[in-house]
């Protein structure tokens, strides 16, 4: 069959739904939008009512703040950095890695979530579920202490991990709680080494687990968890260091015996179980009495007067004695309200604050430092 390769084809009349390709929404955007719909119950006609900012951005989040967790006055760590420097080491162990590796394609809807062990109530379910049982939404914000020395204020969004304990209604034998992180060596480039025993794994007692500060993040900053940030959702324990706050949950159980946790496995003589912040008592390898306060991504970071301590390689470990493990029944917490808590003068003329909790809530009487930020150890 002969084909004419010279006659021009003729123009058509502009039709409304010939939009040009400058028109087009991006397929990043798109997806986001659909994620938004997807969490919130919200029908496909109902995305006709969203303000056109959603679409450019992460999928917002329906939360109002809870003001027992406002600190005011308190200076929150930039969006930008929170979600570019991360210890995320199953997407590479420098902290820039995870935002890059993590966001090549994979997924983290659907996410199941298995609930089980020594609970009345285990099951398979999907986060979207969980959060639409869970709900409302709340926003709480928390200082995030890491364990090398540095910290953040993050304002974070979610459900008191109480709710979930609750929901799965524990057995008395049941007296920690393991959570587990997602296996996916596929996508995840660190899982196909044998540097580190995955999955990631965590636990805290069964008491911890119902304590107030106890929170399970499905956002931040009033948007979807990132990837890079431990979405779909997370723990957020912020009496203490920052690797208990175990991320991408894929499993919950409820168990008699404490858990094997990964860098206690890893190092037990440097990361204790309880891992509770306490800046009396040292790392092995450096001070935890003094830590860099991130604030933003340019070379204007605040340091409040402090050195800004470098972050240890995660792998040179094994030397010194286990100084981080601290008894279980002696819990060192910051407290939303520490700041309106009476001061005294300690050793050396040094400010000290001294709080004493209901002991229901695993809280005991102790003293601290006071220092210049009432939500930071700084």
């Amino acid at each position: 069959m002969a084909v004419d390769t010279e006659t021009p084809r003729m123009s058509c009349a502009h039709q409304s739904w010939n939009l040009a390709d400058s028109a087009i929404t991006p397929e990043a955007y798109y997806l986001r939008r659909r994620e938004f719909l997807r969490v919130f119950g919200l029908g496909l006609a109902a995305s006709a009512l969203l303000p056109p900012g959603i679409r450019a951005e992460p999928p917002g989040l329906n939360d109002s703040l809870n003001p027992s967790y406002k600190l005011e006055g308190v200076k929150f760590t930039s969006e930008d950095l929170v979600t570019s420097y991360n210890n995320f080491y199953e997407w590479g162990l420098a902290k820039d890695q995870p935002k890059d590796l993590a966001n090549r394609g994979w997924k983290t809807r659907p996410w199941p979530v298995e609930i089980g062990g020594s609970c009345a109530n285990p099951r398979k379910i999907d986060v979207d579920e969980v959060i639409q049982l869970l709900g409302p939404i709340e926003r709480r914000n928390y200082r995030h202490r890491c364990v090398e020395a540095w910290s953040m204020v993050i304002p974070w969004d979610g459900f008191s991990l109480a709710k979930l304990v609750d929901f799965a209604q524990p057995k008395p034998d049941a007296k920690y709680v393991k959570f587990t992180s997602f296996f996916d060596p596929a996508n995840c480039p660190s899982q196909r080494s044998n540097d580190l025993p995955w999955p990631y794994t965590e636990g805290l007692t069964i008491e911890e687990s119902h304590n107030e500060l106890a929170f399970i993040a499905v956002g931040l900053y009033g948007k979807a968890l990132r990837n890079q940030n431990g979405a779909p959702l997370r723990l957020v324990i912020p009496w203490k260091y920052g690797f208990k706050s175990a991320k991408s949950l894929a499993k919950i159980e409820f168990v008699a015996e404490q858990p094997k946790t990964l860098w206690n496995q890893l190092a037990p003589n440097e990361y204790g179980f309880y891992a509770n912040v306490n800046p009396n008592v040292d790392h092995p390898r450096w001070s935890q009495n003094s830590e860099c306060k991130r604030f933003r991504t340019d070379s204007s970071d605040e340091n409040i007067g402090q050195k800004c301590i470098a972050s240890p390689s995660p792998l040179s470990l094994l030397k010194g004695e286990d100084r981080m493990r601290v008894r279980p029944r002696c819990v060192i917490a910051e407290t939303p309200h520490l700041s309106s808590l009476p001061f005294s003068k300690g050793r050396g003329g040094r400010r000290r604050a001294v709080w004493k909790v209901d002991v229901h809530q695993k809280f005991f009487r102790k003293s601290i430092p006071a220092y210049k930020c009432a939500t930071c150890f700084s």
